[in-house]
């Protein structure tokens, strides 16, 4: 006997282009989920494809501590991007991984071992990771987790200047909620926690694994808060469907990282697409398309549901809709009636993360989908 430790939908995907895939039976299907952010550029982008069959003809792997072009020019692309003086990357394969690393850095650089995370907030599902993620069903068959770890109530400026002190090594916090239900922090709870890591010689970690990339309608969603934090995590979108995540960080954290590696870490095929995607994304201005068409797609939405939601909330291209306890049941019949792919976000929230290439019309069809399953 043969089996997986997955959970498979019923829908099996043979190809994609664009915003959209294609089932086995030919099915089209508008991907409003994009696998989790995972192709902000679209399924197929050539740009990407290029870039990744190019290196494959010419080093598929060798170990991180070999230089190799295309992962010093993704350093650097990095690096140029990043807001202020985030100057350093460590590469890895995941926002899990990427997480991690950052908790791990913090510790390391600040002798301290407190960490300061946010209830409703998700950071990935290993050891370290899964200690500042919230909810007990993900944690609870793992226990004992690492310790030293204090949740307080996310965009509470408050409780965020209660709880940093002299032994904390990091605060770590989503600038958006995405799996804690599209919660956007206000740049008064974002800034309080810069303010505070500061003073106390603690690190301040912004998880962007799904909120980086352009999805917000700016690289990186610090950049509406205007705060630059002492490490970014990335992941999800940074490789178009690559697996790869990213640790970026201040010189004060790099010079004092302690010992972390992985065998993994920047592969030249994933540097490649990073590489891509990113000059991608930067050189086309994705992010302020993703700007535009989210307006559009939040005030359409607002107008077509009205008082028949409890709320639509987010910023670009990352919206949730509050239906209420019937999240999945809208997902089911959007998928199944109407050919859209779409994301909860715990029970109550239809989560849209659409590949940040779509334009009105595709804004439209889901604005129709919603009013006739959701009216």
């Amino acid at each position: 006997m043969t089996g997986f430790v997955f959970n498979e939908k019923p829908i099996e995907i043979e190809s994609g282009d664009g915003a959209y895939v294609y089932g086995t039976d030919g099915t089209e299907y508008l991907d409003m989920g994009a696998s989790y952010a995972c192709v902000p550029l679209g399924h197929n982008h050539p740009a990407v494809n290029e870039a990744v069959h190019e290196q494959f003809d010419d080093l598929t792997y060798v170990q991180a501590s070999y230089p190799v072009d295309v992962r010093t020019e993704l350093y650097e692309l990095l690096a140029e991007t990043a807001p202020g003086d985030i100057d350093y990357t460590w590469l890895c394969n995941s926002g899990t991984e990427a997480n991690e690393a950052a908790l791990k850095f913090a510790r390391s650089a600040t002798g301290n071992s407190k960490i300061i995370a946010t209830m409703r907030g998700f950071h990935g599902r290993t050891m370290g990771s899964l200690a500042t993620t919230w909810k007990d069903k993900y944690k609870k068959p793992y226990e004992p987790l690492i310790g030293d770890v204090e949740f307080v109530p996310y965009d509470d400026p408050e409780a965020m200047t209660e709880a940093v002190d002299d032994d904390t090594a990091a605060v770590i916090v989503e600038p958006i909620q995405g799996e804690g239900g599209i919660n956007p922090a206000s740049e008064e709870f974002l800034q309080t926690a810069r303010v505070e890591t500061a003073t106390n010689g603690a690190a301040l970690i912004f998880d962007e694994v799904q909120t980086g990339m352009g999805r917000t309608g700016t690289l990186w969603a610090s950049e509406w808060a205007d705060v630059v934090p002492d490490m970014i995590t990335s992941a999800k979108g940074l490789g178009n469907g690559l697996p790869v995540g990213a640790t970026l960080c201040r010189e004060w954290i790099a010079e004092n990282y302690g010992s972390h590696a992985s065998t993994f870490s920047g592969g030249p095929v994933v540097s490649a697409a990073s590489k891509a995607t990113v000059e991608t994304i930067v050189g086309e201005d994705i992010a302020g398309h993703a700007a535009d068409v989210g307006a559009y797609l939040q005030e359409s939405l607002e107008d077509a549901l009205g008082d028949e939601v409890r709320e639509i909330r987010g910023e670009g291209l990352m919206i949730g809709v509050e239906v209420g306890r019937g999240a999945n049941k809208v997902l089911k019949e959007l998928a199944l009636n109407h050919g859209i792919l779409a994301l909860p976000a715990g029970r109550t929230v239809v989560r849209l993360l659409p590949p940040l290439t779509v334009g009105e019309d595709e804004a439209d069809a889901v604005v129709d989908a919603m009013a006739e399953v959701v009216l």
